[in-house]
């Protein structure tokens, strides 16, 4: 059996689920929200901070850090069971909501996670190049961390000092801004499908299927 991260005491983490049959996971602004209230609940009590996250039509991205000994397996099973079950009853579904087990890496560089935060953040960069969407910048993609780190939002759920720290001390916000969407290109938006699909279609890990 091919084995994932172990998780410990401050250490960081990649975390990554998407729908069964690539199937979306988030019908409207309620679903998205109702995630996010059971992220923010389930962080207090596992001893997790949340660096980066992002939540797309089929999938989600968390960037964590493990701060105590809870795992954070234990912590993702429990947030994807309770968000499950409120889906499936809401809209009179049954089976399992997310794709087999969830994804995890480890993230041992500085490098590794900047470019990851960097990542996450550019996954709404393709709702941007649609015509009939009323999202023209990353900043105005509101089921993101990204308004957390340029200035535009204070949310309790995200800790963005960890990686606005590698940043100048004049203005974080700002050349976090620029490091982020200097990145928003063809090619760079090519890249990110295909980093994507490669994260997303990798063989799962660890972990045992979830609801």
């Amino acid at each position: 059996m091919i084995r994932g991260p172990i998780f410990v005491p401050q250490g960081f983490y990649h975390i990554y689920s998407r729908g069964n049959e690539k199937r979306e996971i988030f019908l409207s602004d309620t679903d998205r929200l109702r995630f996010l209230k059971r992220l923010t609940e389930y962080i207090k009590k596992h001893s997790v901070t949340v660096l980066s996250y992002c939540l797309m039509p089929n999938h989600y991205h968390l960037l964590l850090r493990q701060d105590a000994g809870d795992s954070i397996s234990g912590f993702i099973h429990k947030l994807q069971t309770a968000y499950a079950m409120y889906f499936n009853k809401r809209y009179e579904r049954v089976g399992h909501l997310f794709q087999g087990r969830f994804g995890a890496k480890v993230i041992e560089t500085d490098e590794y996670l900047l470019h990851l935060s960097r990542y996450i953040h550019l996954n709404p960069a393709e709702i941007l190049k649609s015509h009939y969407s009323s999202i023209k910048s990353l900043s105005d993609y509101p089921w993101s961390s990204y308004p957390d780190y340029v200035g535009h939002r204070k949310d309790e759920l995200v800790n963005t000092n960890f990686i606005l720290n590698y940043f100048s001390k004049i203005n974080p916000s700002r050349d976090y801004k620029s490091f982020v969407e200097s990145s928003i290109n063809e090619e760079s938006l090519n890249d990110l499908k295909s980093l994507k699909n490669l994260m997303m279609e990798e063989p799962p890990r660890m972990f045992k299927a979830r609801p």
